[in-house]
This record gives C-alpha cells, structure tokens and sequence, in this order.
C-alpha cells in the first residue's frame, strides 16, 4: 500500500508548492510515456566501496543530471572507481562521520531540483529512480521507498530487523499519524525546497527516520514507492541492529516532543502505478 499525505489547505503553499518549469526549459526523456525539466542529482554515501560501485552506477538512468558522491574517508579506491565510471561525477569529501552527516554534505552540493539518495552497497536498482521521479512531477513533495509496500521486497533483513522495523513504524504511525509501511529504509526521494522544511540536524542512520517524520510534522506531500532490496554484492554492512534501533528510537522520542506546523496533514492513500 502506498500513502499520500497532503496538507488540508485550500490554497497552495509557495514553500512547497512545485517549481514552474520555464517554457524554454530543457526536457529530457524518462521513458517512452515522460519527459521532464527539472534536473535530477543522485546522492550516494560511500565508504570503501569501491568494489560495488561498478554495479551501482550500471543501475543508474543515463537521463540524470549529475552524481554526488559523499567519499566517507575511504581507505580504497572507491573515489578513483567512481570517476572512472563517470568522469563527470561530483565528489564530496566528508569531514565528519556517520550516513547522516554524508547525507547532509551531498545534499548540499546537489545543484538539481530533484534530489535522490540510494545507498553504494549495490542493495538498490537505480532503474526504479523513475518510479520516484514520476511520483514528484505528479504532485508528491518527498517519494519515500518502501520494502513492504504493495510490489516491494528485501533480501537483506533478518527477522529481528524486520520485527525491529515493523514495530518502530507502527511507533511511528501512531504517533504522527503517518501511515508507512517501512521506516527505516534509505532509497527516497524529493524536491530540493524540502530541504528547508525538515532540517536535518542527526549524523548517524537514523536520518532516515528523521527525514521520514519531519515531512509528515512539515506537511509534506509524501508517496510510498514499491522497492526491492537486494543483499550487498561485496563487503559487510555497518548497520547494527540493536544499537541503530535505539538511535532510532531515541529519535523518534526526542521528535515526539517538538512542535509540528499548525496545520496537521491528511492522509489519502493511493497506489503507484
């Protein structure tokens, strides 16, 4: 199932209302049925995985605007493999650590108006980056990936994780009236201005659910995209899942107890097609 979550207001919030394209602007073919104008960044986080960049990068839509790379102190190759597969590739060099804070440095060197992130482990098909972006040009501010949504799935999630997961989205849900079926997954997608709306401010893994909370208290309109997630081709993941559960826990708790915008979102549910 996905969800849309939609600010009950009667006019059009300039914030995040979707930018006019110009009549002169440059479209470019998505696909046989979509063209857009806005340019499209892919985000992706990397630490030491120079090995799967290669599958990754394959994956990705030849129609994007540009790759950032968010180079995490890698002690391999991975920075000389990612300009090799693309010569035009955006490197950023991370000066902290953690996935939220890499998150946070590539957004901000991103100079598109549709912003991706997916993850370096080879886990994500770029070739779903369509479903996303046709998600936002139709009139979603934030298109978050979902495993468990109707034509999703994983590979990768032990049964603790996925119980772990299942019960801090049902947390989640009740809480901030969201209406998820995965929380802690990080393949999504949105518009730059969101950016101005949610505010990030955490450096581990639980961005993901930060992000996923501050849309639904900011008002966003959000749609969940079916997603499969594969197992990684090479190397060992850092997730852990006890300690990041409680990171995300806290998270979500230390959320609980700001304020939301005055206007609290509908939700109206929809499929993808």
């Amino acid at each position: 199932m996905s969800s849309f979550l939609r600010p009950a207001k009667t006019e059009p919030d300039p914030k995040t209302a979707i930018p006019r394209i110009p009549a002169q602007a440059q479209y470019r073919p998505v696909s046989s049925h979509l063209a857009i104008a806005p340019p499209v960044s892919v985000v992706i986080p990397a630490m030491n995985e120079a090995e799967n960049l290669p599958y990754v990068f394959k994956t990705l839509p030849d129609w994007i605007h540009e790759v950032v790379l968010v180079d995490g102190n890698s002690t391999d190759d991975t920075v000389r493999v990612a300009q090799d597969l693309r010569p035009d590739v955006t490197v950023v060099k991370q000066r902290g650590k953690g996935k939220g804070d890499a998150l946070i440095s590539g957004f901000a060197a991103c100079t598109g108006e549709i912003i991706v992130m997916i993850d370096a482990d080879g886990s994500a098909d770029g070739g779903e980056i369509v479903s996303y972006v046709s998600a936002l040009v139709g009139g979603a501010d934030f298109a978050k990936g979902s495993r468990f949504a109707n034509g999703g799935g994983t590979d990768d999630m032990t049964p603790i994780r996925k119980l772990g997961n299942r019960v801090l989205t049902t947390l989640v849900n009740t809480k901030f009236g969201a209406r998820y079926t995965d929380l802690c997954y990080g393949y999504n997608a949105f518009w730059r201005h969101c950016l101005d709306e949610i505010a990030l401010d955490c450096a581990g893994f639980e961005v993901e659910t930060l992000m996923n909370i501050r849309v639904v208290k900011a008002g966003l309109r959000v749609q969940e995209i079916p997603s499969h997630e594969y197992n990684r081709i090479h190397g060992v993941s850092n997730l852990r899942a006890v300690r990041d559960g409680i990171r995300v826990l806290k998270v979500i708790l230390r959320e609980r107890g700001t304020r939301k915008r005055a206007v609290r979102p509908a939700m109206i549910t929809g499929e993808v097609s």
